[in-house]
């Protein structure tokens, strides 16, 4: 993710991407060969040389404490990574620093700028499907595939775990598209299917505030799929919505003329959806959301949708999920 954001930094017209610190000697290597920016491999001399305006803080969770709040303290603009911290009390100092310094601050929850999920977000907000009594947040990919094959995210005391890495994006998806925070779990069910130290899956029924009612399932280990894959559905008495990353599935049971929508089922597809962005790697949304972030630099405004603030929220139902699974065990 580091390499990708500074590529979408380096490709837009309004940004000059002034240096670069990673500890990874091939990295250094390769940004002193490729380029002429400069390199360091000390965040904090960094920060002091170059005064950047903003930093990027693109590394294993358990390092995004220290090196956000140093970039606050000197007056730095944040952008973290998600998870956002891998512990409550290190979560809240830095939305508090955040607020107190008036810094413009974002988390990485991409989706939050994926067009189907936005659309979901509108039509389900606009009482398309009448009133929501089921959702469904999923997510599958091959992370961890068999024993000691695991990475610095199977490793809970620096990525967290799946929770933190994969269910992390449903949680927070969930929290955004519904409109309301998930108050409560139960029926939590996080195995460990090759890992020794972390959950490699994590099942669970969640309430939100609103009192809407729905199911987690997240599974890292899985290998019938390519890549991550997240979803959404959300039933309600007059309709249904699905979407992914690149389909919203709308079905209804009446023909609505207001939305040019049939009764049956209506697709929109992410490229009709999508709005164009400047430079495009990986996907629209990172742009999107890197855009957003420069944005709130220039007018002195955060974006809430992805802010400090929004992430720490989405820390907090991680936190009582864990909990919640923890009590199951020792039934």
């Amino acid at each position: 993710m580091g390499i990708s954001h500074a590529a979408i930094l380096g490709g837009l017209p309004d940004v000059e991407l002034v240096a670069v610190c990673d500890a990874d000697s091939l990295m250094e290597s390769g940004f002193k060969k490729m380029t002429r920016i400069p390199f360091f491999s000390d965040y904090k001399k960094m920060i002091d040389q170059v005064a950047p305006d903003c930093v990027y803080v693109v590394t294993p969770t358990k390092f995004h404490y220290d090196m956000v709040m140093y970039a606050l303290k000197k007056g730095c603009h944040v952008f973290c990574e998600k998870p956002f911290a891998l512990t409550l009390e290190q979560g809240r100092e830095m939305v508090a620093l955040s607020q107190e310094k008036r810094l413009v601050n974002q988390v990485g929850y991409h989706n939050r700028y994926i067009g189907t999920f936005n659309e979901m977000k509108r039509l389900l907000k606009k009482g398309i499907i009448g009133t929501p009594f089921h959702f469904m947040g999923e997510a599958y990919g091959p992370v961890v595939m068999r024993k000691k094959g695991g990475t610095w995210r199977s490793d809970k005391k620096t990525g967290g775990g799946c929770i933190e890495d994969y269910a992390a994006h449903v949680l927070n998806l969930i929290d955004y598209v519904c409109d309301s925070p998930i108050k409560g779990c139960a029926g939590v069910s996080m195995p460990s299917i090759f890992s020794s130290g972390v959950e490699d899956a994590v099942y669970a029924s969640l309430q939100l505030e609103n009192g809407l009612r729905g199911q987690l399932a997240v599974n890292w280990s899985d290998d019938t799929v390519r890549k991550m894959t997240t979803s959404l559905k959300i039933e309600g008495d007059r309709g249904k919505l699905e979407a992914d990353a690149t389909t919203l599935k709308i079905y209804l049971r009446e023909d609505n003329p207001e939305f040019g929508l049939e009764k049956g089922w209506n697709f929109r597809y992410i490229t009709e959806l999508t709005d164009m962005v400047d430079f495009n790697l990986r996907g629209e949304e990172y742009t999107a959301e890197t855009a957003a972030f420069l944005e709130g630099i220039r007018s002195g405004k955060v974006d809430e949708r992805n802010s400090f603030a929004s992430a720490f929220r989405t820390d907090e139902i991680i936190k009582m999920i864990e909990e919640v699974g923890s009590q199951t065990q020792q039934l």
